[in-house]
């Protein structure tokens, strides 16, 4: 019985930055940067630190490339609705469905920016990438809210960047603040009926908030 020929791995070194990501996203995301170790992701990705190091620098640099890949993610889904085949408000309810989706499925997202707003953004502030990124939400925000303007249907004059605050305040809280919220008012925030009624309210509040007049400014 012949040998049979050893199979090499193939060297695949986006595979293998992928992988590193992966597992640093993890420990960023539970441990902070302060508390994440090289030698765990090094662990878990069956690599080397001096791999690690030799694709992405040092440990905050890493840290960032974390960062900027969450945001590509969200930013990247976004881009991918095709809403401007629906009406402003339609559109509208479905890129705030679709952020409600995001956060409830990527706690490690939430937790990342946590963390960073606890170092005060200080390593996004770096970040060139990050601020071409967020761009776009903005952009596809500010459309949809013209078009409604256009359409008759909005009739708030307001900030795009107020009503992605708005939304993602909310989005936001319901994962970060879920076992301190749950723990003070006995309610589970994952338990499905509370997650769609949420998402409901949530729609339904930016839709009636663009939809009424700003009277203070005369408006209508």
């Amino acid at each position: 019985m012949s040998a049979r020929p050893q199979q090499r791995r193939k060297n695949d070194p986006e595979r293998t930055k992928a992988d590193i990501l992966d597992a640093a996203t993890e420990e960023f995301a539970t441990h902070g940067l302060a508390g994440g170790r090289i030698d765990a992701i090094a662990e878990k990705t069956r690599t080397s630190k001096r791999m690690i190091y030799y694709y992405f620098g040092g440990k905050e640099d890493l840290y960032l490339a974390v960062l900027e890949r969450s945001y590509r993610q969200i930013r990247t889904l976004e881009a991918d609705l095709r809403l401007d085949d629906l009406s402003a408000e339609d559109a509208l309810r479905v890129l705030i469905s679709e952020t409600f989706d995001y956060d409830e499925a990527h706690p490690d997202f939430i937790r990342l920016v946590s963390s960073e707003n606890i170092n005060c953004a200080a390593h996004m502030r770096r970040s060139e990438t990050l601020l071409d990124l967020n761009i776009s939400i903005i952009e596809m925000l500010e459309k949809i809210i013209d078009r409604g303007g256009r359409d008759g249907v909005f009739l708030r004059r307001t900030d795009a960047i107020d009503v992605h605050m708005l939304i993602s305040a909310f989005c936001f809280f319901r994962v970060s603040n879920r076992y301190t919220f749950g723990a003070i008012f006995r309610r589970d925030l994952s338990e499905e009926g509370l997650m769609a009624r949420h998402k409901q309210m949530i729609s339904d509040a930016v839709v009636s908030y663009l939809k009424t007049p700003d009277v203070s400014s005369g408006e209508g």
